[in-house]
């Protein structure tokens, strides 16, 4: 009976790892802000098909982000929303050809050097912006979601050079990868991805991760931020050189 709920491409050992590590990676996200949808991308990469992998985090994240942006619905910016909103539509119509033809082995190539520069690069101060510039970025994250997956720390850092304070920062940020992970859903469901395979998990995975949300929120704030990112940074750099090692094995074989 278990077996029956675990899909055939991933071991019950590995999707008791995706469940427990949603867990995790929300109450990392409850405390930093910032950086769960990352963690959970690189752990799943590991053991799942590109295929599969991204349209499944694009659930798992949905789930998580949409609790955020209830609970801090009194904070969102609106209007950078629906910019944002208008540059994914064509963001995630021209990203999903390229999700249908790009190799596997490619795509955890890239998948690695996209988180990376996310978890390694220095980021610029903020400086303000205007629509376009909103619109524009959406889009190009939008494309960049359905190749790599996790775009929040891009979509972060586009959101956080409107000069938000930290409430409207996340509730903002959580709002649009709401509408982001929606749309590449739907997407991914167009696409003739099997959901009903992979219900089971995913339902488990979102409640573990709304377990996390709550109480990584009361457990993990008072640890110092400081340690939390330096374990977070040495994780994500061997995670990222594991995925590199499998898609040059894929690459040269």
């Amino acid at each position: 009976m278990t077996l029956s709920l675990i899909p055939a491409d991933i071991s019950p050992l590995f999707a008791g790892v995706m469940v427990f590590c949603s867990f995790l990676t929300s109450a990392l996200t409850a405390a930093m802000g910032l950086g769960g949808g990352t963690a959970l991308l690189a752990v799943m990469g590991l053991g799942m098909p590109v295929a599969s992998l991204m349209p499944v985090h694009g659930m798992v994240q949905l789930g998580s982000n949409l609790s955020r942006t209830l609970i801090q619905r009194m904070y969102v910016v609106w209007p950078l929303v629906l910019w944002f909103l208008l540059g994914s539509a064509v963001g995630i119509a021209l990203g999903a050809p390229l999700a249908a033809a790009i190799p596997d082995s490619l795509a955890r190539i890239a998948l690695a050097l996209f988180i990376l520069w996310t978890v390694f690069h220095k980021r610029s101060e903020a400086k303000p912006t205007n629509k376009l510039f909103f619109v524009i970025g959406g889009g190009i994250s939008s494309i960049g979601t359905m190749i790599v997956g996790a775009t929040g720390p891009m979509v972060a850092g586009l959101i956080s050079s409107q000069g938000l304070k930290r409430q409207p920062l996340i509730a903002t940020h959580a709002t649009c990868m709401v509408l982001q992970h929606g749309l590449k859903i739907l997407a991914f469901g167009l696409m003739g991805f099997a959901w009903a395979a992979w219900l089971p998990v995913l339902i488990a995975m979102i409640i573990s991760g709304a377990l996390g949300t709550w109480l990584g929120s009361r457990l993990l704030d008072n640890l110092p931020e400081k340690l939390f990112r330096v374990v977070f940074r040495v994780t994500m750099l061997l995670l990222s050189l594991q995925l590199l090692w499998q898609g040059a094995q894929g690459w040269m074989g």
